[in-house]
């Protein structure tokens, strides 16, 4: 009989030491209106395969399942295992935004005065009662095992050259945009120096086609000696070519005058 009434006097203890636990942990409840805090790449990567890995494996503890995790997660492949942290690192900063902007509001006010209340409040408590032992259970929590704790290491290695390699990229790429611009303004110079080009070689080949067409009209009067062929339009580069042998090879005085007063009736103005 003592027994079981040392065994319910225990089974007493141990639910009011629970309920003392229970409240103690009520009594540091965070500010529900602030921003929640992100998830490393860690977690998001156990949340997403969590259930698969409980569908398979029906029959294991929880901490075999956080074990698996850790396992898998060590041996998935960079590329994928960066899908995970580069989502973290996004919520992160978004977590700091709007940190940033709960701290200007009413309720960050509020809640940091009810927080120093509560402190005040504590801090009267008596000595007695803050000696007061609360039994606690401890938990075997597997994610701040050794080899977490290495892997954890080993990440923030990972994201340091991560970082410089960024900053070295950053760097590269400022000095590209230097070369594209500078090369953007030598295509611009070029563009503009091949469209004066055409317009002078625009120009030229007007003049030659009025050059030609006044010629042809002026050396009319000067048929070649023997053939009395006359300057056309097709045939202007051959009588050319004739007329100019023919004014080498002999002095016909009568043919060179002809040649002389057509040229200067000529209008060669460009």
């Amino acid at each position: 009989m003592d027994i079981g009434n040392h065994t319910i006097e225990n089974s007493s203890a141990k639910r009011g030491s629970f309920s003392k636990m229970k409240k103690r942990k009520k009594s540091t409840n965070r500010d529900q209106s602030a921003p929640r805090q992100p998830l490393s790449g860690y977690v998001r990567f156990m949340n997403d395969r969590r259930e698969k890995v409980k569908a398979d494996n029906p029959n294991i503890s929880f901490s075999e399942i956080t074990r698996l995790l850790a396992n898998e997660w060590n041996q998935l492949p960079q590329n994928q295992k960066q899908m995970y942290l580069d989502a973290a690192e996004q919520e992160r900063e978004k977590y700091m935004q709007e940190m940033a902007a709960y701290k200007q509001t009413e309720a960050y006010r509020q809640f940091n005065e009810h927080k120093q209340k509560k402190k005040l409040k504590t801090s009267n408590v008596t000595e007695d009662e803050n000696d007061k032992e609360v039994d606690i259970p401890v938990f075997d929590i597997p994610i701040f095992t050794e080899e977490f704790l290495e892997y954890n290491k080993n990440r923030e290695a990972e994201l340091r050259q991560l970082r410089k390699s960024n900053t070295d990229l950053e760097q590269q790429n400022a000095i590209l945009e230097k070369h594209l611009e500078n090369m953007k303004q030598a295509v611009d110079k070029l563009q503009i120096e091949t469209l004066q080009r055409k317009t002078s070689i625009n120009l030229l080949q007007q003049h030659l086609q009025k050059m030609r067409t006044n010629f042809i009209e002026k050396f009319a009067s000067v048929p070649l000696p023997g053939t009395n062929e006359i300057p056309s339009a097709a045939n202007v580069d051959q009588y050319v070519s004739k007329l100019h042998n023919l004014l080498q090879q002999n002095a016909n005085t009568t043919l060179f005058n002809k040649v002389k007063n057509a040229v200067c009736s000529m209008d060669l103005a460009f």
